[in-house]
């Protein structure tokens, strides 16, 4: 095969495997819609119903129901590891960056706590997950609370990690408590922050 012959394959098979990534991104938002609203262990058919796929589709990306949640819960992390440095180069200000990436972590801690319980159980496929959760997002949320900080909208100094833990914890206060809105005191918290003018 010519260098050329080599050179068109290659180039044929890149659309492939954006699609095919694509593909995937698909079912992982699917997933995780499904684990918020019916919980991990979920049907497989009705993930495949919410991603508009056969169920044989689901298993081929990922064999095991394990595979899924780390899958999902990586490609959320991801997700908001980009949005980030995104939102401060799109946003008004830094402050409000910020703000608007808090919402996007809280809803993946929503989504999270329905991972809870799995990804405290003894499967040592979920045991890196954490630590790659704070490797990939710590400094996301350090750099728009810097950013926000030097624009005087903050004062300086706040802990990327302490804050993290604080908008989980007001999050995981909920439960089954329908009088518990952890979002709304999360908004309170980022209200708090913001300097008086």
């Amino acid at each position: 095969m010519s260098e050329n012959d080599q050179a068109a394959g290659r180039a044929v098979a890149r659309p492939k495997r954006a699609d095919a990534r694509r593909n995937q991104e698909v079912l992982l938002d699917a997933a995780a819609a499904v684990f918020v609203t019916s919980g991990v262990e979920a049907p497989i058919r009705d993930i495949a119903a919410e991603a508009g796929v056969g169920t044989a589709t689901i298993y081929r990306h990922f064999p095991t129901r394990a595979d899924l949640i780390v899958a999902v819960y990586r490609h959320q992390v991801e997700d908001l590891a980009e949005a980030g440095p995104s939102l401060l180069e799109t946003s008004a200000t830094p402050y409000a960056a910020l703000g608007r990436w808090i919402d996007l972590f809280v809803d993946f801690v929503v989504t999270k706590q329905g991972l809870a319980a799995v990804l405290q159980s003894d499967d040592p496929c979920f045991d890196p997950l954490h630590s790659y959760f704070l490797e990939r997002l710590e400094p996301v949320c350090a750099q728009l609370l810097d950013a926000a900080a030097a624009s005087g909208e903050i004062d300086p100094g706040q802990d990327a990690y302490e804050f993290m833990r604080g908008v989980g914890g007001l999050c995981a206060g909920a439960r089954d408590n329908p009088r518990y809105d952890g979002p709304r005191l999360v908004k309170l918290l980022i209200a708090g922050l913001r300097r008086a003018r």
